[in-house]
């Protein structure tokens, strides 16, 4: 095979799948493209093993999370960007086993930050529910 069949062939198969909306080996699926192994999603795009999770895309094995995008191994978050094995973040981008973060950026093992500063538990929970109310951001 030449370059140029290969590119070719590859090119198809990409179309191929691009065009092809069919989940796979989902329950309860509502509105949902390209998903494998979900249960109980909506809205959601190329998501492999989610549940209850709305409008996330390119994400695996998130739960209970509402519009995060290339996330994996997420609990309870929501509007968050390239994050891994995390719980109750929100807005937030790029963080890797966190929990408790509200609007943080690149950070890795921190509970209770917002804006990327350590807040006490009490303190943390009172500034969100304000901010939550205030942004009027969903709930997951």
């Amino acid at each position: 095979m030449d370059p140029k069949e290969f590119k070719k062939r590859l090119e198809e198969l990409q179309h191929a799948f691009d065009t092809n909306p069919v989940n796979t080996k989902g329950h309860s699926l509502k509105d949902c493209t390209r998903c494998t192994n979900c249960v109980f999603c909506e809205d959601c795009d190329r998501c492999y093993r989610c549940s209850y999770s709305r409008k996330c895309s390119n994400s695996t094995n998130l739960t209970n999370c509402l519009s995060c995008s290339g996330c994996h191994h997420l609990a309870n978050s929501v509007e968050c960007e390239s994050c891994t094995n995390s719980a109750f973040i929100s807005l937030s981008r790029d963080l890797t086993e966190c929990n408790y973060c509200f609007g943080c950026v690149g950070l890795s093992r921190k509970d209770f930050h917002i804006l990327n500063e350590r807040h006490d538990r009490s303190s943390y929970f009172k500034i969100v529910n304000q901010l939550t109310k205030t942004l009027r951001l969903p709930k997951p």
